[in-house]
Formats: C-alpha cells, sequence, structure tokens
C-alpha cells in the first residue's frame, strides 16, 4: 500500500496553505503521488527533475507549467520556488524524492513553503534525507 497520497493530505493539504502536491522518484521523474484535481504529464515530472539538474538555467527561465510561466524566485540543488500572478510552485528535493506544491492567491506563501520544507524533514514521512 502506497502511503504517500494519505501524507500529502495530511501533512500538506490540510494545512489549508498548500493547493496541491506530488511526489516524484528524484532519479526516474515517476509520479508516486498526486493529489486530487492534480494531474502531471511524464514530460512535467521530468522537467520538475531536471530543474535540479540545470538550477542555473532555471533561475534565468522560470518554469513552464500548465501553461503559465511560472518566475524563480529562489533556486538552489535543494529548493525551488517561483511565482505567477499571485500563485506559487515549490519544489524541494531530497535524496530519493522531489516533492511538488502549488499554493494560490489566497494562500502565504511562507507557510507553503514551509509546510512542504518539515514534510521532507520528517521522520514519519519517510521521504528520505536532504541530499
Amino acid at each position: 500500500m502506497n502511503p504517500f497520497p494519505n501524507l500529502l493530505d495530511n501533512c500538506l493539504i490540510d494545512t489549508k496553505h498548500v493547493e496541491c502536491a506530488a511526489i516524484l522518484v528524484s532519479r526516474s521523474g515517476d509520479i508516486t503521488a498526486a493529489s486530487k484535481n492534480f494531474t502531471l504529464s511524464p514530460e512535467e515530472a521530468e522537467m520538475f527533475v531536471d530543474a535540479f539538474k540545470h538550477v542555473n538555467v532555471t533561475r534565468q527561465r522560470g518554469l513552464n507549467f500548465q501553461n503559465k510561466l511560472y518566475t524563480c524566485v529562489r533556486a538552489d540543488k535543494l529548493s525551488i520556488y517561483s511565482k505567477c500572478e499571485g500563485h506559487g510552485l515549490i519544489l524541494v528535493r531530497t535524496s530519493l524524492y522531489v516533492i511538488i506544491a502549488t499554493y494560490s492567491k489566497s494562500m502565504y506563501p511562507s507557510i507553503c513553503v514551509e509546510a512542504v520544507e518539515k514534510l521532507e524533514l520528517s521522520p514519519k514521512a519517510c521521504v528520505g534525507p536532504r541530499v
């Protein structure tokens, strides 16, 4: 049984500061879990994994996701924060997974970031330590 869908709902969506979330395998880009109404194409999943391989390009060009260009606010080997018209896209990389989360205009970006960062550090989360 895959525990990740419940983990996304209980630890991220239930905060009311994360709109949608997903977990990808960092090496392959395979989608391990996604919250309701959050669909990722294999190409989008690959883009998220590759964003960490080419941080300088990500920082300069941003991320094109769901037909919107998200401007990069921060990008390093562990975290990528981007925004588009009040909406945001957060990516956090662990040794095993990439966690993706979005927030809407009515949500606080800092709380979304905090929820995602805490998820990946939580021992019960089983998503692996930061690399």
